[in-house]
């Protein structure tokens, strides 16, 4: 049996609102294992991208708590959530999130840089030449295609073989080919370094290709 990488337990988000308090996430909970890969799914408003957010330690709960590789985020203050993304958390985006003023080669080696790594420039390399992007690795996010910038992001989230990538709509801004090329590549990383993967999408054929769904519907886990 394969360990719990992943715990989240009765999980409630409540914001206030001009109607007054308005509850985005109620009462969710999930485990997920080492290695596997889960697919969130639900109509839009449902709550999905909250409820990543929740399990990645971006935001907090109003209640409830999730335990992320052996650590409580909810117990945990901003610096100390970060520590534990920075060690154990990958994260790819519907738009991508590369930092204009920095070549892709600078982006991808970023998160090494920020742990200290030496050779930080030598992995970063290495991770965009597995994306097939080796020949870009000079050129700043304006300079490359929609589908180039997110191989840089993948590059970026897998450099550091975290335990457990979040992937929010990945493919939302590219088109069908260029979605199906990045899928193939993310699913591939995925294979090769054993990270656990969670991925909101829209897509059937994409959750299809996931061990396990989890559907949302009105802030609750079906």
């Amino acid at each position: 049996m394969r360990e719990c990488v992943l715990k989240a337990e009765h999980l409630t988000k409540t914001v206030d609102s001009p109607a007054g308090p308005l509850t985005i996430v109620h009462e969710a909970s999930v485990e997920v294992a080492s290695g596997e890969t889960l697919a969130v799914m639900g109509p839009s408003g449902a709550g999905k991208s909250t409820l990543l957010a929740l399990l990645a330690g971006l935001d907090l709960p109003t209640s409830g708590r999730v335990v992320l590789a052996g650590s409580d985020l909810t117990a945990l203050d901003e610096d100390g959530r970060a520590r534990v993304r920075g060690a154990h958390v990958g994260f790819v985006f519907q738009a991508f999130h590369l930092i204009p003023a920095l070549t892709a080669l600078e982006n991808v080696a970023l998160p090494l840089e920020l742990t200290g790594l030496v050779n930080a420039g030598a992995q970063a390399r290495a991770a965009l030449a597995h994306v097939g992007l080796a020949q870009r690795a000079g050129h700043y996010p304006r300079q490359l295609s929609g589908g180039e910038q997110q191989r840089v992001a993948l590059a970026r989230a897998f450099v550091r073989r975290p335990a457990i990538l979040f992937a929010d709509e990945p493919t939302g801004n590219l088109d069908a080919e260029t979605g199906a090329n990045i899928i193939e590549r993310l699913f591939a990383l995925n294979t090769e370094a054993g990270t656990t993967l969670i991925l909101v999408t829209h897509d059937r054929a994409l959750a299809a290709r996931c061990a396990r769904t989890v559907h949302m519907q009105a802030g609750r886990i079906l």
